[in-house]
């Protein structure tokens, strides 16, 4: 077990020397603006990642013969650009075999997988549309897909972007959904769960995660509202008497749950549950998208002051964490500052204790 992750350093000391293993996420060679080379790196674990610099290309304490994908030992020390966190290297080498646990280099949900696993067949199981229950469980009772959706992240960068990421932001959409449903009668419960469960199953596909998370050939070509919307149809289309007017009705949350054209839904959202689908995948994103940048900031020890952060899904717009900077505020009561804590734990209703 790794001694020193990612989400450690940012209590180190600038300049203190550290070893650890890490994952190479990438490397490139780039020159300064004086044209001295640098080897840039990307380096992660599974509590985050951090940019490295090897600003003498020809020291012999850092070898040459490793790639993309390879585990490396490091000795480096933490320095900050552009108020990032960033690691000076200044030895590094391939690991040996059994030296570190690839288990530590990969970011990964903290939720229990199988936790959140038993609580996507609970809704299955709830389902009072036969063909819908039908559908779903013909899917997720496939052992090959099943694996694959307990493992994948959501996206490759921009929200849930670690290994069982997908899962959990399934169940969260879950949770809402299923609150939602009762509040407007409108809505047909077991067809919006229904795209929430396969909105994004054709990530098991876009997406590669043995090396860090990238898009699979097939997954440029294709992209996985086109690949989810083909495995639903197949499975649909194998069920026996399944309505023709149903199916439609599920292709359609699939094919329009990005909810704009420009986002890369082939249509809009036209019927009741596409809509309330969209709003909340673009809510559990943008969400989980801001708690992981004020994350960040919290391990870097920032205070409630300095508490901000840019998130991609909100036009690169200013941030500010509400509750810490409540939190800091004497003018504040107290009992009302405190009361957030209960509020917090409301989140883990989603999934039960962390």
């Amino acid at each position: 077990m790794k001694d020193i992750y990612i989400a450690d350093l940012a209590s180190y000391e600038e300049g203190k020397l550290f070893d650890s293993h890490f994952l190479v996420l990438a490397r490139q060679q780039r020159t300064t603006q004086t044209n001295k080379p640098y080897l840039s790196l990307t380096l992660c674990d599974k509590t985050g990642q951090l940019e490295g610099r090897v600003w003498d290309v020809n020291d012999p304490r850092v070898v040459k013969d490793f790639q993309r994908g390879d585990v490396v030992k490091v000795r480096g020390c933490i320095s900050r650009f552009n108020d990032r966190l960033q690691m000076k290297v200044e030895q590094l080498r391939r690991a040996q075999p059994g030296e570190a646990e690839k288990a530590d280099m990969m970011p990964a949900t903290t939720y229990d997988v199988q936790e959140m696993w038993q609580r996507l067949l609970g809704f299955i199981d709830s389902f009072t549309e036969p063909h819908l229950k039908a559908l779903v469980g013909n899917i997720f009772s496939n052992l090959q897909i099943a694996t694959a959706f307990r493992e994948a992240p959501a996206a490759k960068q921009l929200h849930h972007a670690y290994l069982g990421g997908l899962l959990e932001h399934v169940i969260s959409l879950l949770t809402l959904a299923d609150r939602i449903a009762p509040h407007y009668p409108i809505l047909h419960r077991d067809l919006l769960l229904t795209g929430v469960m396969l909105h994004d199953i054709g990530k098991i596909q876009e997406l590669s995660w043995d090396v860090g998370f990238e898009y699979t050939t097939e997954g440029v070509l294709l992209g996985h509202i086109q690949m989810g919307a083909s495995l639903a149809e197949k499975t649909m289309e194998s069920i026996p008497g399944f309505p023709p007017r149903l199916k439609t009705l599920v292709l359609h949350v699939i094919l329009s749950h990005h909810g704009k054209l420009e986002f890369g839904s082939p249509k809009l959202p036209m019927i009741p549950e596409a809509l309330v689908l969209n709003f909340v995948d673009d809510l559990d994103a943008k969400m989980q998208a801001m708690q992981g940048e004020f994350d960040r900031c919290a391990r870097e020890g920032k205070s409630a002051e300095e508490m901000t952060g840019k998130v991609w899904a909100l036009d690169q717009r200013q941030l500010l964490s509400t509750r810490a900077w409540l939190a800091g505020d004497e003018t504040v009561p107290r009992e009302a500052a405190e009361a957030t804590e209960a509020e917090q734990s409301q989140a883990d209703l989603f999934f039960g204790s962390k």
